[in-house]
């Protein structure tokens, strides 16, 4: 039975013996593995929320690689992916790199070649599905803060300090201080600086600091 936390090969080729092939070299390396005969049967069955990256071959009928690959992206499914194929050429490469593909290997790809390529785009999936998490736990987080407490974080993260704060916003420092110390609580930071590396992963612009 899958472990359904452990990283998974999703393969996808449209012949039976190269998945065969790779399904028991990449099984014989401890990877989980799942194999689908077309694109189509993959975006039917595929689970975006799995952890893991697919391999695929370029040139299936119906539905080829590369369309796959931008099928997912419109999806919102960012899904690293090496690309297999017999007939590579340097604009297919090209092509399949730009829009973010881990690599692009010629078959027959050694064993070597495969295996790196998988760990670095499991690992390269790994840290993306954590800054994922991580700027989920921001936004929600930030949502729970007041219209008050969301302007006083702008000043924060933008260097003013209480009583700075208190002039601009027309209200007392200890005012101030009481709202900051919510922020700092609802954000779970201990620093400024703290404060300041989570808005960043948000997008969070400082309030203008011409005043300073």
């Amino acid at each position: 039975m899958m472990n359904p936390t452990a990283s998974t090969v999703f393969l996808v080729d449209d012949d039976p013996r190269v998945v065969a092939a790779l399904a028991r070299l990449l099984r014989a390396a401890d990877f989980e593995v799942r194999s689908f005969s077309s694109a189509e049967e993959f975006l039917r069955k595929h689970d975006a929320s799995a952890p893991g990256c697919a391999v695929l071959d370029i040139a299936m009928s119906r539905m080829n690689g590369l369309e796959l690959q931008r099928t997912l992206a419109d999806a919102g499914c960012e899904r690293p992916i090496i690309f297999l194929t017999a007939r590579g050429d340097i604009p297919m490469s090209v092509q399949a790199m730009k829009t973010g593909a881990v690599d692009f290997l010629v078959k027959p790809v050694s064993e070597e070649k495969l295996l790196a390529a998988i760990r670095l785009a499991h690992d390269k999936d790994r840290a993306d599905r954590l800054a994922r998490a991580a700027l989920a736990d921001v936004k929600a987080r930030l949502a729970t803060l007041t219209p008050r407490e969301d302007e006083i974080l702008r000043f924060v993260i933008a260097g003013f300090l209480n009583k700075q704060i208190a002039s601009e916003l027309g209200t007392a420092e200890k005012t101030v201080k009481a709202h900051r110390g919510r922020v700092m609580r609802k954000m779970g930071v201990r620093s400024v600086a703290d404060l300041m590396r989570a808005t960043m992963r948000a997008g969070i612009a400082p309030a203008n600091t011409t005043h300073l």
